[in-house]
């Protein structure tokens, strides 16, 4: 009979925070959708629970309740490079991994046949769980016979389960209750209010009737519960990347000379990556140092590319910054990050652009290669309370299409520093008018506002009287009273 293994990995975001913050642990920790006193949170650990903190409320309300809360946020992207890197630590076991769609920390295994590589399927379940432990994740087993029994066994219970037969998984998994299964909270608060709590007596329900009443993502999970809906194990099966390596006779420490290398590797990686249909979308070059170990660069293209000239020309870009190797290198792999590749059809007859938008990517490119990935940057704006937290930075990988703006008035460009700058004192008497002291602008003409912004009481009081002060030279300044601190700043200027 077929054995099939459902791993579960609980409140897998927040775990992951914990792995990225591991000083959090001791502490009450959450997971909010955006750093702002009205992001909600998502996640809780039990510290935070016990304190009060629930899912759905607003960081500021969480923050009244436990003072020492920790809160970040955890980006659709990391959590899928979590699963990712979960699923390849799973496959040491066995090759066929598949994550759950929309639930990310929960897995399936195919546990079939393994009974002739260890002594026994609870054994080979301690393994997996030990291996996940051991990478910091709180992880579950359950070794059983279908999709949908594991499934809910793995979601209601902890540790280690290994079931005896089919029948022992259809007698557990009608115990489990509901509000442990993934499916729509408004559907699970009615059959509450029905006395449908678990599995048990969902499947006690007339199948149609149910399908008619509360739709048809309920009529599939019964089904499923029912074994009438058993879908086959559909592994997540990886192809391996396109690789080239070589190891080099005497260890080396010239940059041209590893250039000639990496340009006689880089030819046959990117027709190689060709063959499969496929572009290179990141270039990740290994070097092996005589004595310090490995070391790892990327170089991120401006658009996927089979054109080995560009890519050559980035490496040399980041190894001219780097100017200096600290060791000789001993050997060079080069390892391409494949999409699909992208037929462009040309259009001969339009008019071509006056900006020529895959110049601009090619420039930036050269850019992230000279200064290193994170170097180009673009303000992403998010709720926040003071004018400094109402945008974040974030890394600018992909130049959209040029958009014309409607004609209208002109748009004036608020330039802000990220940390106000402090004025000197004002004097008791100036003659010439407001003079900003520091800042060779000659005396403010006119003074619009205050505008006012206060409130932090959920952190730090804050009182700040923001005005635009408008020099005699024309410049136009962003400048703030600080009550608390009565002192005046200057916080950007209009352009």
């Amino acid at each position: 009979m077929v054995r099939t293994a459902c791993v579960e990995l609980p409140v897998f975001p927040l775990q992951h925070l914990l792995l990225r913050r591991p000083d959090w642990r001791t502490r009450p920790v959450a997971v909010v959708d955006v750093d702002a006193p009205q992001g909600k949170v998502l996640w809780v650990n039990d510290r935070a629970r016990s304190s009060g903190v629930l899912p759905g409320m607003r960081y500021a309300a969480a923050l009244s309740l436990a003072a020492g809360l920790c809160a970040d946020v955890v980006a659709e992207e990391e959590v899928a490079a979590a699963v990712a890197t979960v699923a390849e630590r799973l496959r040491r076991f066995t090759p066929n991994v598949e994550p759950a769609a929309g639930e990310p920390g929960t897995f399936w295994l195919d546990a079939g046949g393994l009974e002739r590589l260890y002594p026994s399927l609870g054994d080979w379940a301690g393994l997996v769980r030990a291996d996940l432990e051991n990478a910091g994740w709180r992880a579950g087993v359950v070794v059983g016979f279908g999709r949908f029994g594991t499934y809910a066994l793995a979601k209601a219970r902890r540790g280690l389960i290994v079931l005896r037969d089919a029948d022992e998984e259809r007698a557990l998994a009608r115990q489990v209750p509901l509000d442990r299964i993934a499916f729509e909270p408004e559907v699970r608060d009615a059959l509450h209010k029905l006395g449908v709590e678990t599995v048990g007596r969902l499947l006690d329900l007339q199948a149609d009737g149910l399908g008619r009443r509360f739709g048809p993502e309920l009529h599939r999970l019964r089904r499923m519960a029912a074994g009438e809906l058993d879908v086959p194990l559909q592994p997540d099966r990886p192809e391996p990347p396109t690789l080239a390596r070589e190891d080099l006779e005497h260890a080396e420490t010239d940059v041209p000379r590893l250039l000639v290398v990496i340009e006689r590797l880089l030819g046959p990686l990117v027709e190689a990556v060709g063959r499969r249909g496929h572009a290179v979308a990141e270039l990740r070059i290994g070097f092996r140092f005589d004595r310090l170990g490995d070391h790892l660069e990327s170089i991120r293209p401006a658009a996927p590319t089979l054109e080995a000239a560009q890519l050559l020309e980035l490496v040399r870009l980041r190894l001219e910054a780097i100017r200096r190797l600290p060791d000789g290198v001993v050997e060079l792999v080069l390892v391409a990050a494949e999409v699909a590749a992208e037929r462009r059809q040309l259009d001969l007859l339009a008019e071509r652009p006056q900006r020529d938008v895959a110049a601009a990517k090619r420039a930036l490119a050269r850019v992230r290669a000279h200064l290193g990935g994170e170097a180009v940057v673009r303000a992403r704006l998010r709720e926040g309370h003071l004018p400094e937290g109402r945008f974040a930075w974030e890394p600018f990988r992909d130049l959209p299409e040029p958009a014309p703006r409607p004609v209208g008035a002109a748009h004036l460009v608020r330039r802000i520093h990220a940390r106000p700058l402090p004025l000197p004192p004002r004097p008791r008497h100036e003659p010439d008018g407001w003079m900003l002291h520091g800042l060779e602008q000659g005396p403010v003409m006119r003074v619009v506002g205050p505008y006012v912004v206060s409130g932090g009481w959920w952190n730090r009081p804050v009182h700040r009287e923001y005005h635009f002060a408008e020099t005699k030279q024309g410049e136009l300044l962003w400048v703030f009273y600080d009550r608390a601190r009565r002192r005046w700043f200057l916080h950007g200027r209009v352009e």
